[in-house]
């Protein structure tokens, strides 16, 4: 399954094999070449989305809200090819690091936050085009669905799950088919994909929000 690559996203050589790359300043020791940067999806959800096909819609140059940035790895690469890029994380370690990242991005906006409480980011965070999620926490459908807020009446969703952060004693199909029918309280989920052999029991979701949401 292969989908359009959103405009700033490319098939690159590196070595011997072609892999996903953006145009920037290399953040986490990944390969460079002709100014472009390896985008490894191993370190990557977005980037496993992309490789396993998933239609996210992406099309480059959308404002988008990312929640759980971490230190940068892959927030790096969306603001590479997309329009003003918010990224909240709340452990105070990785946003050290994120700020190295944001001194050669003047789109992205780093956010000290709670994804979990959108509420105290409302005031910062202009409407989005794509809310891009990873969290590692219970309760990831709940994050979804307490940000779909600054969500755009058509934009797009895209989530990792992760089985683990839920529940380590229940199976992964499980607790994805408990996340999904959460999701949909908020959500129309357009298409699904385990993220498989690039990170164990995650599952890729794309979503958007139902006409009938109420802010």
């Amino acid at each position: 399954m292969t989908t359009d690559l959103p405009d700033g996203v490319e098939r690159r050589p590196f070595g011997d094999a072609t892999a996903l790359a953006t145009q920037g300043e290399p953040v986490y020791g990944e390969p460079v070449v002709d100014g472009w940067r390896r985008w490894d999806p191993t370190r990557s959800k977005l980037g496993a989305m992309l490789e396993t096909g998933l239609d996210t819609g992406l099309a480059g140059g959308e404002t988008v809200l990312y929640l759980g940035a971490a230190a940068g790895t892959t927030v790096s690469h969306v603001a590479d090819f997309a329009g003003p890029t918010y990224a909240v994380e709340f452990a105070t370690r990785p946003v050290q690091d994120l700020l190295d990242v944001v001194d050669d991005r003047q789109n992205l906006f780093p956010l000290l936050k709670d994804a979990r409480k959108p509420a105290t980011y409302a005031h910062v965070v202009e409407p989005v085009d794509v809310i891009v999620q990873d969290v590692a926490t219970r309760g990831q459908a709940r994050v979804a669905l307490a940000n779909r807020r600054f969500l755009a009446d058509d934009g797009r969703l895209l989530v990792a799950f992760k089985a683990r952060s839920e529940d380590v004693t229940a199976s992964p199909d499980a607790v994805f088919e408990d996340a999904l029918s959460e999701l949909r309280e908020g959500y129309e989920i357009l298409e699904t994909a385990r993220l498989e052999p690039y990170h164990d029991d995650h599952l890729g979701v794309v979503a958007r929000p139902h006409d009938d949401r109420t802010l």
